[in-house]
């Protein structure tokens, strides 16, 4: 769950909106989830395009996957800064501007005529949209009373998980019957209601003159450390990782930046990322977990629309339609989630159910094959949609439940960030491990498929006898035969590294469950025994 908190709140009663009621309270919380969805909607819309996308731009899978990782890369590099710029500017003028931005943007990526002109305007978009993200909750909690706040919590959750669920099915349908262009133009007139409506019912917020400087050079730090990492993630297995000097020089560009980027904002009175949080234990377990939610969430709706599409020969919509059902039962328990944890329950007994949901999903998945139906993905799919309701809340509240007031704006915006970067190196390394797995899969499957050997002499004289009953001569059945069984490996190769993907999603949440059991320990404040939703203030 986004959460973005102002850092310092000025003394005057004039410069904190006050909570609203009525028709104007409810018509914000509309346009706030509305743009919480569309942006969110943009993180999966363009999975079940990726295959008709790459078609049309005369570009490889692998270079398209950049029109999803360029969108997440954005969103990592402005989420932490969201906060101090709100202050800056006025929280609703960034609000509108960051809905504008993201509107442009989207205009933009349906009139690109190339990949990388598309990729470029993806990362403007995701620069708008993760501003969007990060700043929606804090005008959220500020319209409903603190009493409610964990009813904005569910709301706002909801807005999560249905987001980027959805996002396949409408990206399904508008690619069967529109063309891809048209998964950004639906965004235009949601973005332009969207900011009319925060135009005229937003409350105006003061700007911060408490002179802080910008962290520039964090900023730069952290756009250089993590754009060239991803480029290394995205291209090391097809360019044959360190035997490329690009991706040499780029490894160490990244390393440099990174490790000064966390001297520096160790030794900066306001950095962009205040690593001095991660003194808490109980946070840097947590970022590591947000990070695997990340990982999984991103990368299992990736892989799975490729092997939907690609094995079982689904269309676009009907990919996006079996993840329907997941969406909607993490929707039906979404909303009572925040109350629960302000209830008293522990975050981690949901965070551990939440894990072992993941992992049975993953390893559901692994057991697929070529003659499995659409039944067989009912039951993973449903534990894919609860682990990430079960997952989202819970962990934020973990996150910061250890920090002091002041420190849980930077310590949510972290988390929140470590999600972000899980998702776009998710999706690289899972391509890159895709990519490993089809070689060695491959090589494992035609090793047994040889002139000598009885099964493929059956099997090819089989499909010979097929050919010849269509009309063609002998040495014409030949050759289809043989490309026949080429299509069988190639169909079986690629069936195997899906499988194996999904394997290795499940033992990477199965992990995580041993680190959630390390936070458990007795609580020191036990009067309550209350779990805080962190608010906008």
């Amino acid at each position: 769950m986004e959460i973005s908190i102002s850092q310092q709140i000025k003394n005057k009663s004039s410069d904190l909106p006050s909570t609203e009621t009525g028709f104007r309270k409810w018509i914000i919380v509309i346009t706030i989830i509305v743009s919480t969805i569309i942006e969110l909607i943009d993180t999966t819309i363009v999975n079940v395009s990726i295959n008709t996308m790459s078609g049309n731009l005369g570009a490889s899978l692998e270079d398209t996957a950049w029109v999803i990782t360029s969108y997440a890369i954005a969103n990592v590099i402005i989420i932490p800064m969201t906060s101090f710029l709100a202050e800056k500017i006025g929280r609703k003028q960034y609000y509108i501007a960051s809905i504008l931005l993201f509107t442009l943007a989207s205009a933009m990526c349906g009139f690109s005529h190339n990949l990388w002109e598309l990729v470029a305007f993806r990362f403007i978009q995701g620069i708008g949209g993760g501003a969007l993200l990060s700043t929606s909750q804090a005008i959220l909690f500020e319209t409903f009373p603190a009493k409610e706040r964990a009813t904005a919590s569910g709301i706002f959750s909801l807005g999560i998980i249905i987001g980027p669920s959805i996002g396949p099915v409408m990206g399904g349908f508008i690619v069967d019957n529109l063309s891809w262009p048209w998964i950004f133009y639906v965004n235009i007139p949601i973005g332009i209601l969207a900011a009319l409506l925060c135009y005229i019912y937003l409350k105006p917020t003061r700007k911060s003159e408490d002179g802080r400087s910008i962290d520039w050079l964090g900023i730069f730090l952290l756009a250089i450390g993590v754009g060239a990492l991803q480029i290394v993630l995205e291209r090391g297995q097809t360019d044959d990782w360190f035997s490329a000097t690009y991706i040499v020089l780029l490894t160490i560009i990244s390393v440099l930046s990174l490790a000064i980027l966390v001297w520096w904002e160790l030794r900066i009175p306001y950095p962009v990322i205040n690593l001095r949080v991660l003194k808490s234990s109980t946070l840097a377990i947590s970022a590591i977990m947000t990070f695997v939610l990340g990982f999984g969430l991103f990368s299992a709706v990736f892989v799975f629309p490729l092997y939907a599409q690609r094995i079982i020969g689904y269309s676009a919509f009907q990919t996006g339609t079996m993840l329907l059902p997941g969406t909607l039962m993490a929707a039906l328990i979404s909303p009572f989630l925040g109350k629960m944890l302000q209830s008293g329950l522990r975050p981690q007994y949901l965070i551990i159910l939440g894990f072992a949901m993941s992992a049975v999903f993953g390893y559901t998945m692994s057991g697929a094959n070529l003659e499995t139906g659409s039944a067989y993905f009912f039951f993973p799919l449903i534990c894919r949609g609860l682990s990430a309701a079960l997952l989202i809340v819970p962990l934020t509240a973990l996150a910061v439940s250890e920090l002091k007031p002041a420190e849980i704006p930077q310590g949510a915006a972290l988390n929140n960030m470590m999600r972000q970067m899980g998702g776009s190196f998710g999706i690289a390394l899972i391509n890159t491990y895709i990519s490993h797995r089809e070689a060695a899969n491959r090589t494992a499957l035609i090793t047994h498929i040889t002139a000598t050997d009885p099964q493929t002499i059956m099997r090819q004289e089989s499909l010979i006898r097929v050919f010849m009953t269509h009309g063609s001569n002998y040495m014409r059945a030949v050759q289809q035969s043989i490309e026949a069984l080429e299509n069988i490996v190639v169909k079986q190769t690629f069936l195997l590294s899906y499988m194996d993907a999904f394997l290795l999603l499940a033992i990477l949440n199965a992990c995580c469950i041993p680190l959630v059991l390390l936070t458990i320990k007795k609580r020191k404040t036990a009067k309550t025994g209350k779990i805080a939703i962190p608010d906008a203030h």
